[in-house]
């Protein structure tokens, strides 16, 4: 009995039939066109954008050289060479991230331990050659000291909801 009630259906056409009706009550609903460069979305406040590193409130570098954001990095995007100072501490010498190669996961953010590294809201970052999307220590310390206070109000928000 429930075979003659699908052949039944399928006679009827009973699924396009309802397909056409949800197109149908969509083609005359308000459309939601977002003029990009002029508008712009609202986005959540844990986007995954461009890459920066940040600084302590004193003007020193975070980073500690402690290697987690390189060795956790599924693309293999992140190589990082450390040294010490005069008061034998380690810190990074090179910092280095290939965009190419990044898929922008986030890993190295939830790695780090001292919240060095961190990705932020900006997401129009572009290249006109493979080499302007090879991000060196000087450049992702500028990100962070451009977007820093983005990306403290990021922090104090997303520490709310943990």
């Amino acid at each position: 009995m429930g075979s003659m009630k699908e052949i039944f259906n399928s006679l009827l056409l009973k699924e396009l039939l309802k397909g056409l009706s949800v197109t149908g009550r969509l083609a005359f609903a308000r459309k939601t066109t977002v003029f990009y460069p002029e508008e712009k979305t609202p986005q959540s406040f844990r986007f995954r954008g461009l890459h920066a590193l940040r600084r302590h409130p004193g003007g020193e570098e975070r980073c500690i050289a402690c290697k987690l954001c390189e060795a956790v990095c599924p693309a293999m995007a992140i190589s990082i060479e450390s040294g010490e100072r005069e008061d034998g501490s380690r810190r990074t010498v090179r910092y280095d991230i290939d965009m190419n190669k990044c898929i922008f996961c986030g890993f190295c953010e939830e790695a780090c331990p001292v919240e060095a590294i961190v990705l932020t809201r900006v997401f129009e970052s572009h290249g006109e050659s493979q080499s302007d999307l090879y991000y060196t220590k000087p450049m992702l310390l500028a990100n962070g000291d451009r977007y820093e206070a983005q990306i403290a109000a990021d922090r104090e928000l997303d520490s709310k909801y943990r």
